[in-house]
């Protein structure tokens, strides 16, 4: 019973000691949890990043804004770049908006991708090519070396506590002994599972970088300014009212062809019967003149 008691306190301890960031003045009976800690040996994980020249773990994430020609064709084309690079589509939004003085409807998209993180440099320079121009770009990097060699060290150590748990959890005979290390490896196992999912978030987010593009129609691109006169934009406002006007006026005649002709056979045909019939009784009862 004795040594079972004190490999609980042993296990207890690791466990803490794999957990918490930092420590109070450790009891008399945690004199030997730390001696155990001094002499493991360094997690693989942490050796390698001790070394001189050993990789990095970096998250480089980009975001820039494109004036397009075709906002929805544009959205399309990054589509495929994307997938054609390996990468996938996070969220894609297409919304409309309105320009110039009389409000004229446009489309507008933002679209966010991941690509794989060494050919970021050549998905930027893709992206761009398809727009007019290019207002706004950033790229960011963030070295998240120490957090994940930090991770893969807490990791190691809440393992090979989970596996002392469940040693003593087989041999343990007393109710209160299972009970008690039953609730630390639930515990324990619940911080794995968090520690793991951290890990995998830094490792996909270093393989794959992210690239938010903001896609904006460019319904007067460089126009010319003299003396705050744009006679560019004055002649695609002409253009944009002539193509106002002329719809309203094809939209009359497609009203008057299939509206009018069908209304105007509908009731003219009986006025041209009822005239009809009214010459004719006016003819026959036109008197006949006598016979000379």
């Amino acid at each position: 019973m004795l040594n079972r008691t004190r490999s609980l306190i042993l296990i207890t301890g690791l466990v803490l000691a794999a957990c918490a960031p930092a420590a109070t003045p450790a009891p008399p009976q945690a004199v030997e949890v730390e001696r155990f800690a001094a002499e493991a040996p360094v997690p693989v994980a942490q050796e390698d990043a001790a070394r001189a020249g050993a990789d990095r773990i970096v998250i480089k994430n980009a975001s820039l804004s494109l004036l397009v020609k075709d906002v929805t064709a544009s959205v399309d084309e990054i589509v495929r770049l994307a997938e054609s690079m390996g990468g996938f589509v996070v969220t894609t939004n297409v919304y409309g908006t309105t320009y110039g003085p009389n409000n004229l409807p446009a489309k507008q998209a933002s679209i966010t991708i991941r690509v794989p993180a060494e050919r970021l440099t050549e998905a930027l320079t893709r992206i761009k090519s398809m727009a007019v121009d290019v207002p706004t770009e950033n790229v960011t990097g963030q070295d998240v070396t120490a957090e994940y060699t930090d991770l893969q060290s807490r990791l190691t150590n809440l393992e090979a506590a989970e596996r002392q748990l469940q040693t003593i959890m087989d041999g343990a005979t007393k109710t209160e002994d299972v009970l008690d290390v039953y609730n630390q490896l639930v515990s324990v196992g619940e911080q794995i599972e968090v520690i793991k999912g951290q890990i995998k978030y830094y490792e996909e987010s270093a393989a794959f970088s992210q690239i938010s593009i903001d896609l904006v129609p460019d319904v007067v691109a460089q126009p010319l300014d003299v003396g705050g006169w744009r006679p560019e934009g004055v002649v695609r406002q002409a253009l944009e009212a002539l193509i106002a006007s002329l719809q309203v006026l094809v939209n009359i005649l497609i009203y008057l062809v299939i509206l009018g002709v069908p209304l105007a056979v509908l009731l003219g045909l009986p006025a041209w019967v009822v005239r009809r019939y009214v010459r004719s009784r006016g003819q026959k009862a036109k008197p006949t003149p006598p016979a000379s």
